[in-house]
C-alpha cells in the first residue's frame, strides 16, 4: 500500500494505491494521520481511491477513523475515483453519507 499527497489551493489530495486491508491498514493509518496533522489548515481532504486494487471491511474502519480526525480540524473529507468493486462496498456501508463521492 502506498500513500502520496498533493495540494491544490485549499484542497489536500491523498492518493492511496495497492491493497487496503488488515495487513496494510496499520501502516496506512499512521501515514494518513501524520499527513492530516501536517495539513490541518486545509478546507477539504480528498481521498483518491483510483489506485486501490482491493479493499475489505477494514478499509471502512480506516476511512471512518480518518473522517473523525479530519472533522476535529474542521476539514471536510471526500472520496474520489473508487473502482467498481470498492464503490459497491462503500455504497453498501453507507459511508457516502459521511464523506461524499466526487
Amino acid at each position: 500500500m502506498r500513500l502520496q499527497t498533493d495540494s491544490r489551493g485549499q484542497d489536500l489530495y491523498i492518493y492511496l494505491s495497492g491493497e487496503l486491508d488488515e495487513c496494510s491498514v496499520k501502516e496506512m493509518r499512521a501515514l494518513a494521520d501524520r499527513t492530516i496533522d501536517e495539513h490541518a489548515g486545509y478546507s477539504r481532504a480528498i481521498f483518491n481511491l483510483a489506485g486501490v486494487k482491493f479493499m475489505d471491511s477494514t478499509a471502512i474502519g480506516f476511512l471512518i477513523g480518518r473522517y473523525k480526525r479530519l472533522k476535529r480540524y474542521g476539514v471536510q473529507m471526500l472520496l474520489e475515483a473508487p473502482d467498481r468493486n470498492a464503490d459497491k462496498i462503500l455504497s453498501m456501508s453507507g459511508i457516502y453519507t459521511l464523506m461524499p463521492r466526487i
